[in-house]
C-alpha cells in the first residue's frame, strides 16, 4: 500500500515533481489543455456526450414541434429541466463533491465560485487526494445524478416527465466534463504516484507527481 505524502513531502523537490499550478480562475482554460492533450478516456467521453447532446436535440426540437402544434407541456417541462439544471443541479453537483471528500477524510469542506465564468467548486483546503480518492471525488456527482436519471427515465417513460430527466442527464453530463478532464492527469504518468491539493488562501490547485 502506497503511503500518503504531507505537504512537506510533495513540496520536497528531491521527491516530487510539482506538475501543475492551477489558479481557481483559470481552471477552465486548465480543463480544456487536459482536453486537448489526453487521447484516450477523453475521445471516449466525448462519444458519450456527442450521443447524448444528439438525443437532447432530438427531444428538445420534438417538444418545440408539439407546442407548435398546441400540446405546450412537453415544451415547459423542458425548460423547466433547463432551468433547474442551471440553478439546482450546480448546487446538488458540488454539494455531492463535498460529501465525498468527507467520506475520503477531508476535515473540513468549502464550497465557493466565480459566477461572471460559471464556475463552482468544492475544496478541502490543504487536503492531500490520490488517484484513488480523487476518482471518487471526480465521479461521485456523475455516477449519482446519472443513475437517478436513469431510473426517471425507465419510470416515466410512457409521460411527459420523461423529458425532465433526460435534458437533466444530457446536460449534467457536460457538467462532468471538468471533473472528467482533471482525472486524465492520474493516468498520464503511468507508474508513478499522483497527488494534488487545494490551496484556499492562494486560491491555488497543485498536481505532484513522484519522481523516478
Amino acid at each position: 500500500m502506497n503511503h500518503k505524502p504531507t505537504i512537506e513531502d510533495l513540496n520536497d523537490p528531491s521527491e516530487y515533481e510539482l506538475f501543475a499550478t492551477v489558479e481557481q480562475d483559470k481552471i477552465k482554460e486548465f480543463v480544456l489543455q487536459q482536453v486537448m492533450s489526453d487521447k484516450k478516456i477523453i475521445p471516449v467521453y466525448m462519444v458519450y456526450q456527442t450521443l447524448l447532446f444528439l438525443t437532447g436535440i432530438f427531444f428538445f426540437t420534438r417538444a418545440i414541434i408539439l407546442a407548435y402544434r398546441g400540446n405546450f407541456i412537453y415544451l415547459l417541462i423542458t425548460v423547466g429541466s433547463v432551468l433547474f439544471s442551471l440553478t439546482l443541479l450546480v448546487a446538488i453537483h458540488e454539494l455531492l463533491h463535498g460529501l465525498a471528500l468527507k467520506l475520503t477524510g477531508a476535515p473540513k469542506v468549502k464550497f465557493g465560485g466565480i459566477f461572471k465564468k460559471f464556475v463552482f467548486f468544492a475544496e478541502a483546503d490543504h487536503f492531500i487526494l490520490g488517484k484513488k480518492s480523487f476518482l471518487f471525488v471526480a465521479f461521485t456527482p456523475f455516477v449519482i445524478v446519472q443513475c437517478l436519471t436513469i431510473y426517471g427515465i425507465v419510470h416515466w417513460f410512457n409521460v411527459p416527465f420523461l423529458y425532465f430527466f433526460l435534458i437533466v442527464m444530457v446536460i449534467h453530463s457536460f457538467f462532468c466534463s471538468g471533473d472528467v478532464a482533471l482525472m486524465t492527469i492520474f493516468f498520464r504518468f503511468p507508474g508513478r504516484e499522483t497527488y494534488t491539493y487545494d490551496n484556499a488562501a492562494e486560491k491555488k490547485s497543485y498536481y505532484f507527481i513522484k519522481k523516478m
